[in-house]
This record gives structure tokens, C-alpha cells and sequence, in this order.
């Protein structure tokens, strides 16, 4: 391994997941319905995103599915917008009865209160792929889909009573198949944006460090990459110091491209044991 270098010299490494499969391409469908729609809140909204980026948006104040990239707007087959617009529109009516259960199950009386699903498939680098189905209440974890046990998991009493329902009703045992029609929607619309979707390009990397009060604060940003996943982490010497760091996200720039950062604080002396790894 390569002797830690101060803040003027950053090595950037690349993150290698320990034989484990990467994401080569995700897919998520993201439901937000809420009990008091207003001008800038519609009562349901729907967003797209294959590889984190937005590829089509829903809301009941526009009631049309639309394209929100180039590469699917001229992609998608006759009748594509149509049928996409009629699904949302009986996903909207579901989640509002949705809206009315949840008022009973957690006696809301009022307010703003929210349901939220979200959904979709990775395509993984050894060719299997991985089912993600999730749901929310008021942002809280509600119930979810566990890939690797194959079975729902429950965060609460009431959340109970719906894993009990899709366990009997067959649901559960659906998701695989759910996952491959998935997947061959991702294909497809990767086939739409191939080269948009599969370009590469790398972070820029900046490291910085501010000392105030004794305590030498050292910030690490990448910007400007695509896809959207990447690894950072600050090393002491050869040792990961991932329970010191503070991560800031992967958060989608305006042209498509992503940036993220991290921070750790250190001694003031001991700045030159520290480097950033991307």
C-alpha cells in the first residue's frame, strides 16, 4: 500500500468491492402521496430514475406521464406515454386509499401526512439481479423487501399485518418474478440511452483542510462523476477511519454528472497521516 500523503498530494484509489458484485445498472420508481396537496405539492407524484438519473416524472396536477431526458423521449414505443398514464393514475387512487388506511392504523387527525413506495431492480456485474421494493409512512420505514431472505420485513404492528397478507396471498414469493420483468424494462430503456448511460467519467478530486480551535478539519470532495456510485473513505496510516467520517451523500448535479463529499476531524499535527481514498 502506498505511504500516506499530506493534503498538497491526494491519492485517489479505486474502490474495489472484495470480489462482491457491482450495480451495473439500477432502476427505481419513487411514490410520494400526501394528505394535503398544494400548489407546489401535488397529491401524488411518481419519478423514474435509471442509474439515479430522472428519466420520466408523473403528477396529478400535470396527469401526464412525460420524458425528462432526450434519449427516452425519442426512445419509447406508440402508446408508451399513454398506458404509463393510466398505470399512475390507478397508483394514484391506490395510495390515496393508502392515505386512508394509514389515518386509521395512526389515528391522524390532521395535518400533512405522507405514503411513499420506493421500487425497481439492479442488474448486478455477475448477471443476477436484485429486487428492491420498499414502503414509508410520514418518511418512516413501514415494511420492505429483504433480497436476501427472500421475505418481507416489518418495522411495526400494522406493518405486521400487511407482511402476514402478502405472505398468504402470494406476494412475497412474486417478487422474483417482479425483479425480471424489471430488469428487462432497465435493459430496454438502457438500450434507449446506451450512450448517455455507459459513459465514465472520473471525479475530480479536492482535498482541504481547516483548522479552528485545536481541531484540524480535512474535507475531501469529488466532483463531476457518472456514474453515480462511488467509494470515499480517510485512512489514518493503512487503517479506514469510517467511524470518524462524515459523508455528505451522492448528490445529482444539473448536467447529469454527481458529486460527494467527506470530512474527518484530526490533530493538528497529525495531518500528514491522513489521505482521502476515492
Amino acid at each position: 500500500m502506498a505511504p500516506a500523503l499530506g493534503l498538497g498530494a491526494l491519492l485517489a484509489l479505486l474502490a474495489v468491492s472484495g470480489g462482491q458484485p457491482k450495480v451495473l445498472h439500477s432502476l427505481r420508481y419513487l411514490d410520494v402521496a400526501v394528505t394535503e396537496p398544494s400548489p407546489r405539492i401535488p397529491q401524488f407524484l411518481s419519478m423514474g430514475y435509471v442509474d439515479g438519473i430522472p428519466f420520466m416524472r408523473y403528477d396529478s396536477e400535470w396527469d401526464r406521464l412525460e420524458p425528462l431526458t432526450p434519449w427516452m423521449a425519442a426512445g419509447a414505443e406508440p402508446g408508451y406515454w399513454d398506458r404509463g398514464t393510466q398505470i399512475n393514475e390507478r397508483n394514484r387512487f391506490i395510495d390515496a386509499d393508502n392515505l386512508e388506511i394509514a389515518r386509521g392504523w395512526y389515528n391522524w387527525s390532521g395535518g400533512l401526512h405522507t405514503v411513499q413506495q420506493l421500487s425497481g431492480c439492479d442488474l448486478l456485474s455477475d448477471g443476477s439481479v436484485r429486487r428492491t421494493l420498499r414502503y414509508g409512512i410520514d418518511g418512516q420505514d413501514f415494511i420492505s423487501f429483504s433480497p436476501e431472505t427472500g421475505t418481507f420485513v416489518a418495522a411495526d404492528g400494522a406493518a405486521q399485518i400487511i407482511q402476514r397478507k402478502w405472505k398468504s396471498e402470494g406476494y412475497e414469493a412474486l417478487q422474483h418474478k417482479l425483479a425480471q420483468s424489471c430488469v428487462e424494462w432497465l435493459q430496454k430503456y438502457i438500450g434507449y440511452g446506451r450512450e448517455a448511460l455507459e459513459r465514465k467519467d472520473p471525479p475530480d478530486v479536492h482535498v482541504s483542510g481547516k483548522e479552528e480551535h485545536g481541531i484540524l478539519t480535512l474535507s475531501c470532495h469529488a466532483y463531476g462523476f457518472y456514474p453515480g456510485m462511488i467509494g470515499i473513505n480517510w485512512l489514518k496510516g493503512d487503517e479506514v477511519r469510517d467511524q470518524e467520517t462524515e459523508w455528505g451523500g451522492i448528490v445529482p448535479n444539473s448536467d447529469g454528472t454527481f458529486h460527494s463529499w467527506t470530512r474527518i476531524e484530526a490533530l493538528p499535527g497529525e495531518w500528514e497521516q491522513y489521505r482521502c481514498r476515492v
